[in-house]
């Protein structure tokens, strides 16, 4: 079985950075792609302090998990907001049209386990293309 899988550490996995020095500073390990892209996205997150993950978005045909590791975090989901804390769990399920962001106001990382299909016809939908958003990155 040339294609088998074997178990993965986390401190083993290089983190990837996107828009550092930026409020959308992220950091992240994509896990469930050591050994070959798998079909489902497992990924270990780290969002910055003082940082988010806009533009609010959501997927035609992809569903997503999120489960809170540690740190302290706002889950932006259409006009309403609710706080994340260590052991929070949050499904967005494909087409689902709320779009969704997340923020860190704390002084500390909020980090977070990520979960989601791999779907090649998806479309992601941003804030800004749905009929009753203001643009705002509700």
């Amino acid at each position: 079985m040339s294609n088998m899988k074997k178990p993965v550490i986390e401190s083993e996995v290089d983190k990837t950075g996107w828009y550092l020095g930026t409020t959308r500073e992220i950091f992240g390990q994509a896990i469930g792609d050591i050994g070959g892209r798998s079909k489902i996205g497992f990924g270990l997150i780290e969002l910055s302090p003082g940082c988010n993950t806009l533009p609010a978005h959501y997927h035609t045909q992809e569903e997503e998990h999120l489960y809170v590791l540690e740190g302290n975090g706002t889950l932006h989901l259409g006009r309403d907001t609710y706080p994340l804390i260590k052991g929070s769990y949050v499904n967005f399920p494909a087409g689902q049209a709320v779009p969704h962001f997340l923020s860190n106001e704390s002084k500390d990382p909020f980090k977070y386990i990520m979960v989601g299909e791999r779907i090649d016809n998806d479309e992601v939908v941003y804030a800004d293309e749905t009929p009753d958003s203001d643009g705002a990155g509700d």
